[in-house]
């Protein structure tokens, strides 16, 4: 049976079984591998035969995980870390040298920012940014020594929307590399590697996971890119565990009857925030008005979980609201099955400063909520009471 749909390859792409013919790959827990004899581990430690060697390394649950979401998202190769921010890290510390500059959209996570603004200039490293609305110009800022192009779609937190197939043909005309942090769509929305990405990233943390559960990150795309990833992280270290990657193997059987689901309630709610009287704006890719819908709509299959919009009232309106939430969670995660509700300027955005956020649309008022898979109803009237 071939050309299996993407919901069948999720559940079906499992390791071989083992003697106990078992229907659930199991979880193997340990940290190293024993070798025949002298010339098999001399044979393996020089990478003439592939096998597992050191769970930092690799791991049979890891390279399951590995395999699906390559899989999904169309690419060579990957590699898992523990966390979303090791995977960007490791990613750009392995392709990057002193001198090289990264040209990255100002819309991005946090950690991301204070990532290239702070650390990376330390090695030289130098990071030119654009807004969301400079697409259609980006060649103007791209110089002699820009390395990579990165962006994020949908932005996080405004849920902005980028042309990557635009971005992928200027990143290709001008022999850059292209790197896409995917985790808002999930691979199942969103293939970025079809509109010419180079590199994938994911927060395995959030739609990945789906419930809270555990940290971890995925890099994959072409195997050349993914080869210089894997040799810079088996030394430094930042491997997924393999309990980590086996709770994710498992949650990525649902990912697609999950994320329907976040995307039908997260669309209903956006529709009814449009109408509300005490909210000023609200963003939603697959809101006819937000500013790129046409966009979403050509390279996503829907809108995502998250909706962005902004309290009438500014800071202290949006104190108020805050509080007044009952049933949705306040926290900084999203792709729950819960739905949480998150004040980006004072939580995961804060490190930047009132411009910075500004520059953004992160404005005082802002309110980013990853809609969960509760009734839609009881998410409504929580929302809506909230708001008064």
């Amino acid at each position: 049976m071939t050309n299996k749909k993407f919901e069948t390859n999720a559940i079906r792409n499992q390791l071989e079984r083992t003697q106990f013919l078992e229907h659930s790959a199991p979880l193997y827990l340990t940290s190293s591998y024993v070798f025949e004899d002298a010339e098999d581990m001399r044979a393996s430690f020089a990478e003439e035969k592939e096998r597992n060697i050191y769970s930092r390394y690799s791991n049979p649950n890891t390279s399951e995980l590995v395999d699906k979401i390559c899989q999904m998202e169309g690419a060579e190769a990957g590699f898992p870390f523990a966390s979303g921010m090791a995977a960007v890290f490791s990613t750009f510390a392995a392709l990057l040298e002193s001198g090289d500059e990264v040209l990255s959209c100002n819309s991005v996570f946090g950690s991301t920012y204070t990532l290239f603004t702070n650390f990376f200039p330390k090695w030289q490293i130098k990071t030119t940014f654009f807004d969301v609305d400079e697409v259609a110009n980006i060649e103007k800022f791209i110089q002699r020594n820009t390395k990579i192009l990165y962006v994020e779609s949908p932005t996080n937190p405004g849920v902005d929307v980028l042309d990557l197939e635009f971005l992928g043909k200027v990143a290709k005309k001008h022999g850059i590399l292209f790197i896409v942090d995917n985790c808002f769509a999930s691979p199942y929305l969103q293939q970025p590697i079809q509109f010419g990405a180079d590199l994938v990233i994911h927060s395995g943390t959030k739609l990945m996971d789906g419930q809270g559960r555990v940290l971890a990150g995925i890099t994959v795309g072409n195997a050349e890119l993914v080869d210089k990833v894997y040799r810079f992280s088996r030394i430094t270290g930042p491997a997924l565990s393999p309990f980590n990657a086996w709770v994710l193997s498992k949650s990525l059987e649902t990912l697609a009857v999950r994320v329907d689901r976040h995307c039908e309630n997260a669309l209903r709610l956006a529709e009814y925030l449009e109408n509300h009287p005490n909210v000023n704006w609200v963003k939603y890719p697959f809101l006819r008005s937000h500013p790129n819908y046409k966009i979403a709509k050509k390279q996503m299959k829907a809108g995502g979980s998250v909706v962005a919009f902004e309290v009438k009232g500014g800071l202290e309106a949006g104190k108020i609201f805050f509080d007044a939430i009952k049933l949705l969670s306040l926290s900084a995660n999203l792709g729950d099955s819960r739905s949480i509700i998150t004040h980006p300027a004072s939580t995961t955005h804060s490190k930047l400063s009132e411009q910075e956020r500004h520059k953004v649309g992160i404005t005082d008022g802002m309110v980013r909520v990853s809609v969960g898979l509760e009734h839609i109803d009881d998410i409504i009237a929580d929302v809506g009471q909230a708001l008064g």
